[in-house]
Parts: structure tokens; C-alpha cells; sequence
């Protein structure tokens, strides 16, 4: 009889939480395979075909991009120079950090594509510019990328020290500039640096920019579980980091972040989304994006883990308006954690419009 309770109990589980996910992750792979999904959001809402997703950034910005793609096309690295130069340390640090980001990730793109060979336009840059503070914290990013894009090998902790070098180089060549300091946080993560050590590069940033957001992510993922702190920490740091913001400021949306570094890699229960803490981290974000300045260029990367949030709390509604206001570039979390980012992008974005289309059928 004991068998057999536990069979039922094993048996009412697996109905009531295991199918149910089966059937959402079987949506999520219907939207994929195109020609046969139940609803094709690229058709009748005005988004975005799969095809024509870009990973590259989390959203628009015409200049970088025509950068990254002469770089590429040309390995002229002029362009990318000139426009870290049209970008302000001071007033457009936000945007600067992230054309960093951008530039040093297209480099190690194409050096991943063709090794030996790829992104020599940086090289280029280095040896013809050498005093350029942009090459400087183009260089330094880049080379904190490939030490992470594989943390096995022995050249990691030569190339995180030598990303240190440039950082300080770059600092140096740019006085007031918080970007090589950010980048120097993400050295201090792969190094494995103790909390006083990285506490004393975070000060340096927070004197240049204290509400930077952007330098808040990456300080976020020092004290994530996943890295080096635990999540006690995480959440601590971000709630006073939003607690302390200003009006119009990002701040409020980082425990939603700190929230996803947190969550188990596979998420049966769809209540997760429903409890106290992720419930209250949706609606600070939520209340954030509606107050933030409507180019500032983190708030793409708060609105695409918004979606995925609210789609996954079955807030349809409210998910396809974070869909639309980002669509058509995909290049931020959580998505560029995925295998095929426009795949899981896309998977998210069929199910936010099916769930809104049956919400007004009613």
C-alpha cells in the first residue's frame, strides 16, 4: 500500500507540475519550427522574422553598428575610433560602456570565426593608435571575453592579468572615464578577487559614475552565486542599489537581475513566478522602464528580462509591449545565454502574442 501512495503521489506531481511544463516547452519549440507553429508574431503584429534578429545589441543604435560592420567588412578600424571619440566620458558614459562592450565583442566574434586571423582591425587599431583611450578599453574588454569564453584554459589567468594591464593603460589615457574600471571589475571576477580587492575597484567607479547601471550589472555578477558571493549578498547589493536611486534611474530593475542570477537552471513550477520576491522585482522593473528617459541605453537590457519575466508569470499583455519595444535586436540577458538566442528570443515572443491574442478572443 506504501508502494502505491507514493506511485499516486509521484503519478499527481507529474500532472500537475511536470506536464504542464512539457507542454509549455513544447510550445516554445512549435514557435521555432516556423511553418508549423501555432502563431507566427512575425506576421499580423509587425515584428520582426526570426531571420532577421541581431545579436549583436540589445537595441538600436545605427552608429555602432555601421562601425562594427565596416570593421568587419573593411578591418577599418578609423570609424569604430571616431565614434568612442564623439562619445563623451562624462555625459554619455552609459552609452560609451556599451559601444565598448559591442566592439570588443565583434572583435572576439571574428576571431572565434577565423583564429589567427579574426578581428585584426583591433590589432590594427593598438599598434597605429596606441595612445587612443577607445582602443584602450576596446582592447581590455575584448580580452576579459576570451579568458571567459573558456575559463579552462591555461592561458586564462595570462590573459585576465594582461586585461588588467590594459585597463590601467586605459584609465590612464581617458582620467575620469569609469568604463576601464567596469571592465576591470569583470578582471576581478574571472580572478577570483576577494571581496576587499573588488570593493576597492568598485569605489573607483561609483567616485566617476554612481548610477551607472551598466556598471551595476557588472558588479552584480561578482557577488552572484554563480561567480564568487552567494545570494544573500547579490540581493543585498542590489537592494540598496535600487533603495539609493534617483528619480529616472535603471537602479530599481537591478534585483531583477540579481532574482534570474538566482533561479535553478530548470524551473518547473510556474508559481515561482507568483511569490513575493520575483512578484515585487517585475513591478520595480516595470516601474523603472516607465520612469527611465526613453534613450537611455541600458533600458533595452532591462526590458528584454523583463519579457522573459512576464511572459513566464503569464503576463501577456505586458510582455508584448517589452517585445515590441525592443524587437528586432537581441543581444542582451537572457537571451545570450541561450544556444540559438533568436531561437529562445523568438520562442518567448510566440508564446507572449498567442497568450494575448487567447486573452482577447475571451
Amino acid at each position: 500500500m506504501e508502494f502505491l501512495a507514493i506511485l499516486l503521489a509521484l503519478v499527481i506531481i507529474c500532472g500537475i507540475v511536470v506536464v504542464p511544463a512539457m507542454r509549455r516547452r513544447r510550445a516554445e519549440q512549435d514557435a521555432l519550427r516556423g511553418a508549423g507553429a501555432a502563431v507566427d508574431p512575425a506576421h499580423g503584429h509587425g515584428l520582426v522574422p526570426v531571420e532577421r534578429l541581431d545579436v549583436r545589441l540589445p537595441g538600436p543604435d545605427p552608429e555602432l553598428l555601421a562601425a562594427v560592420e565596416e570593421a568587419r567588412r573593411t578591418q577599418d578600424w578609423k570609424p569604430a575610433a571616431e565614434l568612442l571619440a564623439r562619445t563623451p566620458v562624462g555625459t554619455a558614459a552609459e552609452l560609451r560602456w556599451q559601444r565598448v562592450q559591442t566592439l570588443a565583442g565583434a572583435a572576439a566574434q571574428e576571431l572565434a570565426e577565423a583564429p589567427g586571423t579574426g578581428g585584426m582591425w583591433l590589432r590594427h587599431w593598438r599598434v597605429v593608435a596606441p595612445k587612443d583611450a577607445g582602443g584602450a578599453a576596446v582592447q581590455a574588454e575584448f580580452l576579459v571575453q576570451q579568458a571567459l569564453r573558456d575559463p579552462s584554459s591555461q592561458d586564462y589567468r595570462m590573459i585576465l592579468e594582461e586585461a588588467r594591464t590594459v585597463c590601467a593603460e586605459a584609465a590612464l589615457l581617458a582620467p575620469g572615464d569609469p568604463t576601464p574600471y567596469i571592465v576591470e571589475l569583470g578582471v576581478a571576477r574571472g580572478l577570483g578577487a576577494s571581496a576587499a580587492e573588488f570593493q576597492s575597484v568598485w569605489e573607483t567607479v561609483v567616485s566617476r559614475a554612481p548610477q551607472h547601471m551598466g556598471a551595476h550589472l557588472a558588479a552584480l555578477r561578482y557577488w552572484s552565486a554563480k561567480w564568487h558571493g552567494s545570494q544573500e549578498e547579490a540581493d543585498a547589493f542590489a537592494q540598496r542599489a535600487a533603495g539609493g536611486a534617483p528619480a529616472g534611474s535603471l537602479l530599481p530593475a537591478l534585483p531583477l537581475f540579481a532574482v534570474h542570477d538566482h533561479l535553478p537552471d530548470v524551473v518547473l513550477v510556474r508559481s515561482l513566478f507568483d511569490g513575493v520576491v520575483v512578484r515585487r522585482a517585475v513591478e520595480a522593473a516595470l516601474y523603472a522602464v516607465a520612469h527611465a528617459p526613453a534613450d537611455h541605453p541600458v533600458l533595452p537590457h532591462v526590458r528584454h528580462l523583463l519579457a522573459w519575466f512576464l511572459v513566464n508569470g503569464e503576463q501577456y499583455g505586458p510582455a508584448l509591449e517589452q517585445f515590441r519595444a525592443v524587437d528586432g535586436h537581441i543581444g542582451a540577458i537572457p537571451w545570450t545565454y541561450e544556444q540559438n538566442p533568436a531561437a529562445a528570443y523568438a520562442a518567448y515572443r510566440a508564446r507572449a502574442v498567442a497568450g494575448w491574442e487567447q486573452s482577447h478572443r475571451r
